[in-house]
């Protein structure tokens, strides 16, 4: 054999067993979405398709449920390592009796809209209509289903006044929109465009900025965010920081690209057949993302209060909110990014 490729062929055998032999060592993690294709949940996908949980050394599976709140229940069955899910949960697990902490922050809006059918005979104009209607949720329990009657009881609607319907995300939704046989629902993008877009829905109340969600909730709020039980992240602090790092370098990636590179990165199914229409969602929501994935400043507060005030099993008092996150993770991520 010639001694070029000799060469070539050691080179290749060599790359072939770094590859298997980082592979094999690769710590496998498993973590569950309330739907992976949201785009309130696209740095975990950016995190895996740029190969940054790779690059620390992680094998992630991404699983995807209906809503955050069967993502919430798997993580406490034990099924998976880490929750990407709202925030609310972590207030609402303690409130049972069971420790889930927030690692790393992703969104610091709500990123949902409240929408209102226009198939329907006198369509709401606003959350004071609710009266005698039906509204669209992820699920009970889910924190759309906390916010839409957040929303409701602050438009002086009493909770018997309408009926919550669970739908799950994505097509079932918007079928039930389309055809009017819910008044209005919560939902987020791009599944909000999509319905705007085709004249099915009108916006009643905007949470997919940080300041409609202020506006809406009254202050600072924490949205989708990493979430896994407090005894698993003591026990495991390396594989907690090393998934930190990598999805706060997802953030940064958000933030310093366009809404075209990123869609360049996602799977195609994550687009659908409007490409300009999902382009525009996306640019519009990534301001809405944490940049360092810290917890803002203020809203635990606002997120307990909420859930306090639709929930009569969360006693405010009770609540332990320096146990509901941590900002440890994030801080050593952005320590390590700047040097």
């Amino acid at each position: 054999m010639p001694p070029f490729a000799r060469f070539m062929a050691l080179a290749s055998t060599a790359c072939a067993i770094l590859f298997w032999t980082s592979h094999a060592e690769a710590e496998k993690l498993t973590l569950m979405t309330g739907g992976v294709s949201k785009i309130i949940y696209l740095p975990v996908t950016l995190a895996s398709r740029l190969g940054y949980f790779r690059d620390e050394g992680l094998d992630v599976d991404i699983l995807s449920e209906p809503a955050g709140v069967d993502t919430a229940t798997e993580l406490i069955a034990g099924a998976v390592q880490g929750g990407v899910g709202f925030y609310d949960h972590t207030i609402d697990l303690q409130s049972r009796g069971l420790e889930v902490e927030a690692v790393v922050v992703l969104g610091q809006s709500a990123g949902l809209a409240e929408l209102a059918s226009t198939r329907v005979a006198n369509p709401m104009r606003t959350m004071a209509d609710a009266r005698g209607r039906k509204l669209g949720v992820t699920g009970f329990g889910a924190s759309t289903y906390f916010l839409s009657r957040y929303l409701a009881q602050h438009a002086r609607v009493a909770a018997s006044a309408y009926t919550v319907v669970p739908l799950g995300p994505g097509d079932g939704f918007v079928d039930a929109l389309m055809k009017g046989s819910i008044a209005a629902g919560m939902v987020e993008e791009p599944t909000a465009s999509r319905l705007l877009d085709a004249g099915a829905a009108q916006v009643l109340v905007d949470m997919r900025s940080i300041e409609g969600t202020r506006t809406a909730l009254g202050g600072p709020y924490a949205g989708a965010c990493l979430y896994a039980q407090r005894k698993w992240v003591a026990t495991h602090q390396d594989a907690t920081r090393r998934l930190v790092r990598a999805l706060v370098r997802a953030l940064a990636f958000m933030s310093s690209h366009s809404a075209a590179d990123i869609v360049a990165v996602l799977p195609r199914n994550f687009v659908e057949k409007n490409e300009p229409l999902y382009l525009q969602a996306l640019a519009a929501s990534i301001p809405s993302f944490s940049r360092d994935g810290r917890m803002p400043d203020g809203a635990p507060q606002t997120v307990l209060r909420v859930l306090a005030a639709v929930n009569p099993a969360i006693e405010p008092r009770h609540v332990d909110l320096a146990r509901t996150y941590t900002n440890t993770f994030a801080d050593e991520a952005e320590a390590v990014a700047g040097r």
